[in-house]
């Protein structure tokens, strides 16, 4: 089995839909990751033994996805000494808002690397990003992506000129 390199916690496993964006993206580039729900609210405990088994597996940076008070990304970051990433979900009556505030705004000390509302693909992006710096193969896959990407842009303005407007779909 290839070593652990990314953590990825749920507040709760209702964030799974969400956070199983990050998943994919890991699983696109061939990253492992071990992924489980833990509370910082309902199970603080739980969350502390798992901040400490991700830094006892060498786990490279956390992803941390969790709505409302959104303290979770915070948490793992007083605990986690390496890159947290931080992915407010939506849901409550603020529809996420409280979720984003919570998340972006640490106090000095315990950074937080935060994603938009709901965007945990962009989360395993950046994990990727972050691990990307001391990995060559990781930097050439994400190169490729972003080409992939820009033909996609390409490939929709041709078929706007193409097709005009109206019958663009």
């Amino acid at each position: 089995m290839k070593k652990i390199l990314v953590g990825i916690l749920l507040g709760s496993d209702s964030d799974l839909p969400v956070m199983s964006k990050a998943c994919e993206v890991l699983e696109e580039f061939k990253v492992p990751y071990k992924i489980t729900v833990s509370s910082a609210h309902r199970s603080p405990e739980l969350t502390v033994k798992n901040i400490e088994n991700f830094k006892k597996i060498g786990v490279k940076v956390i992803i941390a996805g969790a709505g409302l008070a959104a303290h979770l990304a915070g948490v793992v970051a007083a605990h986690f000494p390496l890159p947290v990433i931080g992915v407010p979900l939506r849901g409550g009556a603020l529809n996420g808002i409280d979720s984003l505030y919570s998340t972006v705004q640490m106090p000095p000390g315990i950074p937080v690397a935060t994603v938009g509302i709901d965007n945990a693909k962009n989360a395993g992006l950046l994990a990727i990003q972050i691990l990307a710096t001391s990995n060559k193969l990781l930097e050439k896959k994400l190169l490729e992506y972003k080409k992939e990407l820009a033909l996609g842009v390409l490939k929709k303005a041709e078929k706007l000129e193409k097709v005009g407007w109206k019958k663009y779909s």
